[in-house]
């Protein structure tokens, strides 16, 4: 069992968004491209399930790392709103949306300057590194006037 996640059968909610003997993580070990994003790892799969659901939450005005890599993601915001980008769209999300990120599509989320944005993720245990944009690949994303404005890294 990972130290991260739980395989419990009952796992009960100690406050909104927060789970008992589940860890409140950093987002990721380091880095600035990303801001005021925490993690919580609720399942591991392992070699039954072959995936790990998380919930991430950007506290107002923060934002994840711009990136993309080979695994996909599906996630189902919980709490609050804020902005997508997927590819080259750029979308308002809130409270119920799904976003599904296809593999090597760049992505990124951002909370809302006044509202937290809380989301699930479900993802596969084994996964690759996510790649970050050169700045050839900025240029070209910047090409795109809305998601010039809109990208942080």
């Amino acid at each position: 069992m990972s130290t991260e996640a739980t395989t419990k059968v009952f796992t009960h909610q100690t406050e909104p968004f927060r789970w008992e003997e589940i860890p409140l993580l950093a987002y990721k070990e380091e880095g600035t491209h990303f801001h005021k994003i925490t993690r919580q790892v609720l399942f591991e799969g392992g070699d039954k399930l072959g995936c790990q659901w998380r919930y991430f939450e950007i506290s107002e005005g923060g934002h994840s790392t711009l990136e993309k890599h080979d695994h996909i993601h599906s996630v189902m915001i919980l709490r609050g709103r804020g902005e997508a980008l997927v590819g080259d769209e750029v979308r308002a999300i809130g409270t119920m949306d799904l976003v599904y990120v296809p593999s090597m599509t760049w992505h990124q989320f951002r909370a809302n300057c006044n509202d937290y944005l809380g989301f699930l993720c479900l993802v596969n245990c084994d996964r690759d590194r996510p790649i970050r944009p050169t700045d050839e690949d900025l240029r070209d994303l910047r090409r795109n006037p809305k998601v010039a404005d809109f990208i942080r890294t």
